[in-house]
């Protein structure tokens, strides 16, 4: 691994560790960097008669651990009117925090005991655990409904082939027969 070491550094390796400048080589234990306002800098290194630098931009401070970067400590709560067609969901996460997300009310579905929705202000999709919804009557009211009032629901075979046919985009005599008779499953 010493030769590769040694290359990486000849190659300008790294960054210097007071002022974060790319290229930095090391000799031995002695640093050199090519920034001229930098404490380690060598004149040898330098290309020619350069004016002196300013300082690298200070790295950006870092976030406490335990928390992901692009996350806020901010509630979120609706910054206006709801769109039409969207429905406020009232979610309380697992660290008991009360959360407003704003859902297109066509894109919720139920799968098993969470419900999936495409949330405002960019469409991203989520899921939400049945049990943690604060108003979870009236996001069930306003899913859309797979079935028309008082119809029956598909028996297993027509499930089958309703599924089948809308997960691999195919089609068939048999599913445009069931698709006529469930026409928003």
């Amino acid at each position: 691994m010493g030769f590769f070491n040694a290359l990486k550094d000849i190659l300008g390796g790294g960054k210097c560790p007071v002022c974060g400048t790319p290229g930095v080589r090391k000799v031995g234990t002695e640093i050199r960097c090519f920034n001229p306002t930098c404490q380690y800098f060598n004149p040898s290194l330098a290309p020619g008669e350069a004016p002196p630098q300013p300082p690298a931009a200070p790295q950006t401070p870092q976030q406490p651990q335990g928390k992901p970067t692009g996350w806020s400590s901010a509630p979120s709560q609706p910054s206006g009117p709801a769109p039409a067609g969207s429905v406020a969901i009232q979610y309380k996460n697992f660290q008991g925090q009360n959360k407003t997300f704003q859902a297109d009310a066509q894109s919720l579905h139920r799968e098993k005991n969470h419900i999936i929705a495409k949330v405002a202000p960019k469409g991203k999709q989520i899921t939400l655990s049945r049990d943690r919804i604060q108003n979870l009557d009236e996001v069930e009211r306003r899913m859309p409904q797979r079935v028309s009032a008082g119809q029956n629901w598909p028996n297993p075979r027509e499930r089958q082939v309703l599924n089948y046919h809308k997960k691999y985009k195919t089609t068939s005599p048999l599913y445009e027969k069931i698709r006529e008779k469930y026409p928003n499953w």
